[in-house]
């Protein structure tokens, strides 16, 4: 039979009002009831549930991730970092898709907000790039943390864990050119997403930045998917033999390009070098695998989510730098005032360019 909080009150001699105030860390008790009743707790094993932690006027002991993206492989490891960040904390997890593109989403997403009863939420792009969202959410007074690509943080940093796309992207342009490629071509992710317009932006810094003239030829707009990337590659490649390197903006683009080269009977790498962004299962199953920059979502997801549930329960030590466990050959993840670069990965994908 499991243990309920009223065999903690009963052990420590209190009410259950009581234990649910020591439980959900309340300032009105005094020490040694906090004592007693944390000791009866460890004796009898307990192991509180979200309505018990929920009475005396506690939060709710739930947060939110609501996202839209097309990109599962982002989408799943966001959601297992914040799980994993929501079980090592006791709180439980609301998943809600909602479509960025629709014309009620802001009152969607308030009617959400209203009924789920969340003490806070996880934002990623598009979303924790829309002021009206977070506007709403001081508004209603739920906590909140935006995960977003920017190279310079704003004036909200405390709500912000900011991903510095645009050097990632300046160094993968960067690390063509030294291989001597300067016909380089650019396949962006949907214009709605800042990480779009950040990595594109690092992209032709870096042309710049070694005397290379950008062709707005070489950059296609379109979508963060694997047949988007196969689709733009054909026809750039086709109306562009000269190509020598593709950067696509994230791996999915860049392996939907290589298919589209091995079609068109292009050798890669020593014809075509392909390079991609985050690291994900894609640019490891590709053949040659991607050279990329690691983007570990998982980690970053439950960085976030530390970071609100320490705006919400401000007793709690803020997260410190953490270290993926499943990919011990990577150095320390570091997050620098709450930014984070994510690094170089270099495959067999990119070579030196063709005389």
């Amino acid at each position: 039979m499991s243990v309920t909080i009223n065999d903690v009150a009963k052990l420590a001699g209190v009410s259950i009002t009581t234990v649910s105030r020591v439980i959900n860390n309340g300032s009105s008790v005094k020490s040694d009831t906090r004592s007693r009743v944390l000791k009866a707790v460890k004796n009898l094993d307990f192991q509180p549930n979200l309505s018990a932690r929920n009475m005396g006027g506690a939060k709710s002991y739930v947060l939110g991730y609501i996202y839209d993206n097309p990109n599962t492989h982002y989408v799943i490891g966001m959601q297992n970092g914040i799980l994993n960040a929501c079980r090592d904390h006791g709180y439980g997890l609301m998943i809600h898709p909602c479509d960025s593109n629709s014309n009620i989403v802001l009152e969607e997403f308030k009617k959400l907000i209203k009924t789920s009863h969340i003490s806070g939420i996880i934002l990623t792009p598009p979303f924790s790039e829309r002021k009206d969202i977070t506007d709403s959410l001081q508004e209603m007074g739920v906590e909140y943390i935006c995960i977003i690509s920017d190279k310079e943080k704003t004036s909200d940093t405390d709500h912000l864990v900011i991903i510095n796309d645009w050097i990632s992207s300046y160094n993968i342009t960067k690390h063509l050119i030294d291989y001597g490629h300067k016909d380089i071509a650019f396949l962006c992710g949907e214009k709605r997403h800042a990480s779009t317009a950040e990595r594109l932006d690092g992209y032709l810094a870096a042309l710049k930045d070694h005397d290379i003239e950008p062709d707005q030829g070489l950059v296609m707009d379109g979508e963060y998917s694997y047949e988007s990337g196969n689709e733009r590659a054909k026809i750039l490649l086709t109306q562009n033999p000269h190509i020598t390197a593709i950067i696509g903006c994230n791996d999915e683009i860049a392996a939907g390009a290589q298919h589209a080269a091995r079609v068109l009977g292009i050798d890669m790498p020593a014809r075509l070098s392909i390079a991609g962004f985050e690291d994900s299962p894609y640019s490891r199953q590709t053949t040659p695998k991607l050279t990329t920059v690691r983007q570990p979502n998982r980690v970053i997801a439950k960085f976030a989510t530390e970071l609100l549930i320490n705006r919400i329960r401000p007793q709690k030590a803020p997260p410190k730098n953490t270290r993926d466990n499943r990919n011990l050959t990577f150095e320390t993840i570091c997050f620098e005032n709450n930014m984070f670069t994510p690094e170089l990965v270099l495959r067999e994908s990119t070579a030196k360019a063709p005389s």
